[in-house]
């Protein structure tokens, strides 16, 4: 894989940008479709959002001032947009975020794209209710494994702050799941 320094200055070089961001795209679209898709659940919804986070980058790029790593930036764009998008759909639709999310997760077993067994879709079923960022930090840190120091670059809050969300995340998870 290339370095991430060389990545960035290919970049911002006219001569070199398509070629280096196509080698982007390609070495971070899966994880950045993977986050998005639990942002949004919704494949064709993650799709949009994961092309328009592309865009972003690629219009932004000259502005990265690498004081986090670019995958971080990346992530932080694709949060973003996730979020705005949400915003927008539930604005378009005249329900509130949370009504939002209960109709995505409800729509999950439709969506033919979705391969989880019932207790996936009780996971998911249990995310919904957890408020945005505990959410957030709760999908960063299960599905994705990054470490507190990576969530804190992409959602620009302390550790201890995102230690606090994912353990009260986990509990209200462990109750959710629980109950019958």
């Amino acid at each position: 894989m290339i370095a991430e320094e060389t990545l960035v200055a290919e970049l911002k070089n006219p001569d070199s940008r398509s070629r280096a961001f196509e080698t982007l795209v390609n070495t971070y679209k899966e994880r950045l479709y993977w986050h998005i898709r639990r942002i949004v659940m919704n494949h064709d919804d993650a799709d949009d959002v994961l092309q328009n986070t592309f865009i972003k980058v690629y219009k932004n790029i000259e502005g990265f001032k690498a004081e986090s790593k670019l995958y971080s930036w990346m992530y932080r764009i694709a949060t973003n947009e996730s979020l705005t998008f949400l915003k927008q759909r539930s604005s378009k639709m005249g329900v509130s975020s949370e009504e939002l999310q209960q109709s995505l997760v409800d729509n999950l077993q439709s969506d033919v794209y979705f391969e989880g067994d019932e207790i996936q879709l009780k996971l998911q079923k249990a995310l919904a209710t957890l408020p945005e960022k505990q959410k957030l930090v709760f999908n960063m840190k299960y599905f994705q494994e990054m470490k507190y120091e990576e969530i804190s670059e992409v959602l620009e809050t302390s550790v201890g702050g995102l230690k606090a969300s994912y353990h009260l995340a986990v509990k209200k998870i462990e109750a959710y799941l629980t109950e019958d």
